[in-house]
């Protein structure tokens, strides 16, 4: 099985960019955005793929979840919008690991529109698996910054479902 999102895991500039993160994120006392949420939220975004039939590839599925927050580290810097920052990254990141342009241009529009306030309403099922998977990887209901986080109520995880 060729799966190119392993090159993914396996390409430089995402390496640095996901420890960039994890480094900056070490002390955070909220949510953070380093390898255990990417991969909970590509697990996450399959099996709701699977239960609802959705012809998504996994590589697709993965690729998307994995790089979904690598704009980060940016919006950590310069204050930019991560979504915005992640698609470029990704942009090149997909280039490098053998991903088509219709592939890249599906990824990136999932990476620029997923975020807690939902999905568009004309949302691609690839922008609406990232974005339910996104929030549902969150458990809020057992998060020690519960009381201090900013998320509204409709916002928060209160539940286990994957």
């Amino acid at each position: 099985m060729n799966l190119k999102y392993q090159r993914i895991l396996k390409n430089r500039s995402y390496i640095t960019i996901i420890k960039n993160i994890e480094i900056r994120e070490r002390n955070r006392f909220f949510c953070r955005h380093g390898m255990e949420h990417l991969i909970s939220v590509a697990r996450i975004a399959y099996i709701i793929s699977l239960e609802e039939k959705v012809s998504i590839s996994k590589d697709i599925i993965y690729a998307a979840s994995l790089l979904h927050d690598i704009g980060r580290y940016e919006e950590y810097e310069t204050g930019r919008s991560h979504n915005e920052a992640g698609a470029e990254k990704a942009e090149a990141i997909l280039l490098e690991c053998g991903y088509s342009d219709d592939e890249i241009k599906e990824i990136t529009a999932a990476i620029r529109t997923h975020g807690h306030d939902g999905y568009p309403e004309k949302a691609s099922p690839l922008e609406r698996l990232l974005c339910m998977a996104d929030k549902l990887s969150r458990t809020c209901f057992n998060c020690p910054a519960h009381e201090e986080c900013n998320w509204s109520a409709d916002k928060k995880n209160e539940t286990l479902f994957y």
